[in-house]
């Protein structure tokens, strides 16, 4: 919910700017303005500071997985790109002695 203080800080300020004449209706345009006022804000769909704070850290910790995720993640992939290339070079040697015991035979 919004701070109180801050409330009754910005209901004084528009109860300065009113005229004279207004003012002088006393404590009941002092609780209109309050009650209009506090309606107003609580439409905003405003969060509190405690649960910004709250999301800001739980964000901060969602990215430093999402970037260790990410480093994991190119690491593998220069695993696998490494990983073939040595295959490749294996089906060669054995490609080599096929031809080579084919040779033998004849």
């Amino acid at each position: 919910m919004l701070d109180p203080k801050k409330l009754e800080q910005v209901a004084r300020q528009i109860q300065n700017v009113l005229p004279q004449g207004i003012k002088d209706l006393g404590d009941d345009i002092d609780k209109k303005i309050r009650t209009v006022l506090q309606s107003q804000l609580n439409k905003l769909d405003l969060v509190n500071r405690e649960e910004f704070d709250v999301q800001t850290q739980v964000l901060l910790r969602t990215r430093e997985k999402l970037n260790r995720l990410e480093q994991r993640l190119n690491e593998l992939e220069a695993g696998l790109q490494v990983k073939p290339q040595a295959e490749v070079t294996q089906i060669e040697d054995v490609e080599i002695v096929v031809e080579t015991q084919a040779e033998n035979k004849a």
